[in-house]
């Protein structure tokens, strides 16, 4: 080999780094040997602190961990590798008895895994083929250009963190959670991992699951042919069809119906979508990336969320910070947004005040971006000089934009409401209230257990319900 020539590894790429964690002495000096005869750079541990220790200070491309370990378990360093390295794929070497805990983890994840004593082709083989599917293809060519992320101002490093890291997991085709509160930008966030991934020039769909009536919904995410249903006068592609060989955007998937949280964890163990009142099957190519402002934890312990379904959608965890954690947007969000709203008004803005700019800076910000885009708005509509004053921001802070409640809120406030002015109507009487709205006890005893009321409460002289 030529002095200074990188080594190559299998496949002529140049050669990954790995990290071997096994307690058998004798079994990590083979599997070294054999692995760095095939090219491969290959550190070692023997242990789960070893293996964190090495991780925290040196990169790899793959990690290879028995499952059973001295000081623990190489389940839990798998948890460890997925929060902080989402895009470092793992493999598992196993026992027969941990088999069931090596095919939980695979479906949480795990890249593969393989079965003591196994065959030495057969980890060669899982090592090539775990690092092809982490390894970007196409992105390289457009994820150094800014374009893709063009859309999330900032400047914070807690949001540059996290746009790293979503430009890493945009290579592979995991499936992304997306977490964070109202108007923080999942979407936006969603779309930018689209564009930095190699599905880039394919659709992207989006659908917030909180916002469709649950008798629409089906249809909408899968489809249905001519006479579903009453009404189905014609065909209607899905929009898990429409992203074919892009990405499918689930917004507030915390608010899926049981129903269809089942249907969807079919469609992506079968990778195929079958429409309403179809009788076969059709095959889907798409990468699922999925937003909730919900805690799904608090939803899987009550049994509102599917466990199957969720370590499906949670393959990589992205935590978006609240506005009032990253205030050094602010201004620069903020002018963005005047520059932008003033082309749309027709006005000629300059900026705001230094003032101003303060009153932005540490006003509380519970809407978030989105709020401080009404915000911006209003000022910009009402401004009659080129520099915003703080008297015209201090103003639109006080007045609470309706803009700033999103749909999905509003509906559910007006169906609470609803509700209750129905028990009022009759006394709490179920099947009389039921039987105004259309519904079936069945059907209304579950929307009131939605949103937490009682009919007891509505008989006699109970108190007041809070609208």
């Amino acid at each position: 080999m030529t002095q200074g020539t990188e080594p190559q590894a299998a496949g002529g790429a140049p050669e990954a780094r790995l990290l071997l964690v096994d307690d058998d002495a004798d079994l990590l000096r083979l599997l070294a040997m054999r692995l760095r005869a095939s090219g491969y750079r290959v550190a070692t541990a023997d242990c789960v602190q070893a293996a964190r220790m090495r991780l925290g200070v040196e990169r790899f491309d793959l990690v290879v961990s028995d499952v059973r370990l001295p000081d623990g378990d190489g389940l839990a360093l798998f948890e460890d590798i997925r929060r902080q390295h989402p895009a470092l794929p793992v493999i598992l070497l196993t026992a027969h008895g941990s088999i069931p805990d090596a095919v939980e983890a695979t479906s949480r994840g795990v890249a593969g895994y393989l079965t003591k004593p196994f065959d030495s082709k057969a980890l060669l083989q899982g090592i090539r083929q775990a690092l092809q599917r982490s390894t970007p293809t196409a992105a390289p060519r457009t994820v150094d250009n800014a374009a893709w992320r063009a859309a999330i101002i900032s400047h914070s490093s807690r949001m540059h963190a996290l746009l790293d890291e979503a430009r890493l997991v945009a290579a592979s085709d995991a499936s992304v959670l997306i977490r964070g509160d109202s108007g923080t930008g999942k979407e936006l966030l969603a779309r930018a991992i689209h564009l930095a991934s190699p599905r880039a020039a394919a659709p992207f769909i989006a659908i917030n699951c909180g916002a469709i009536p649950e008798p629409l919904l089906e249809s909408e995410l899968f489809g249905h042919v001519r006479g579903a249903f009453t009404g189905a006068t014609s065909a209607h592609t899905g929009l898990i069809q429409a992203a074919h060989g892009g990405t499918l955007f689930l917004d507030e998937i915390g608010d899926m119906p049981a129903a269809l949280q089942v249907k969807l964890l079919r469609v992506l163990q079968e990778r195929a979508v079958r429409p309403v009142g179809a009788t076969r099957a059709q095959a889907v190519d798409l990468r699922i990336v999925s937003a909730t402002h919900r805690d799904l934890d608090a939803a899987l312990a009550e049994g509102q969320f599917r466990e199957d379904l969720y370590y499906r959608i949670n393959v990589v965890h992205l935590e978006l910070p609240t506005l009032a954690e990253r205030r050094e947007d602010i201004p620069l969000l903020a002018e963005h947004f005047l520059r932008s709203l003033a082309r749309k008004y027709d006005k000629r803005l300059t900026g705001f005040a230094a003032d101003a700019l303060e009153a932005l800076a540490t006003a509380p910000w519970p809407g978030n971006v989105r709020q401080l885009h009404n915000v911006v708005e209003q000022v910009c509509a009402l401004a009659t000089t080129p520099l915003i004053p703080r008297a015209l921001v201090e103003r639109a802070l006080r007045v609470r934009p309706m803009e700033a409640l999103g749909y999905a809120e509003a509906k559910r406030r007006f169906e609470r409401n609803y509700l209750i002015q129905l028990l009022k109507l009759t006394a709490g009487n179920v099947s009389d209230a039921a039987r105004l709205a259309e519904r079936n006890r069945t059907e209304f005893y579950r929307l009131l257990q939605r949103h937490g009321l009682t009919p007891d409460l509505f008989r006699g002289d109970g108190p007041d319900v809070e609208q």
